[in-house]
């Protein structure tokens, strides 16, 4: 292990957005859209961002995405564009608060003997549940 490796290693942050959150984002080519993280990688710090989609509640539509082309192998096959989401830093997102459904920062306390985030600008407990719905 390198001397870089090490010391990144101890600089563990832990993120602020976790799987499910409401989030805005705040730089890049989507700037403005607001979506739901769908997975949070700590290690590189980055997050996967969905949206709902209207026509197919099934099919999200990724947000930061990138097309993919699929050219046809066989005769009978179709070529085709697919939009694969890419991670997006986590520094370019912000939780929507729960109450005013605007960007917030994220805080933490104590409540219960338990650490909870909360909204900064509400002072609302922001619930660690996850809001997806999982399948059986």
């Amino acid at each position: 292990m390198t001397k870089a490796e090490i010391k990144a290693k101890k600089q563990h942050v832990k993120p602020r957005v976790r799987t499910g959150d409401k989030v805005v984002i705040i730089a890049g080519k989507d700037k403005g859209q607001t979506g739901f993280v769908a997975a949070v990688s700590a290690e590189k710090m980055k997050a996967i961002v969905l949206q709902e989609n209207e026509e197919n509640a099934e099919q999200p539509l990724p947000l930061n995405a990138a097309v993919k082309h699929f050219k046809a192998k066989m005769q009978g096959q179709k070529s085709a564009r697919i939009r694969i989401p890419v991670p997006i830093h986590i520094s370019n997102l912000m939780v929507l608060d729960p109450e005013t459904n605007e960007a917030t920062r994220i805080g933490r306390r104590k409540e219960d003997g338990k650490i909870v985030r909360y909204s900064k600008k509400s002072g609302k407990t922001i619930k660690d549940e996850p809001n997806i719905e999982k399948k059986d």
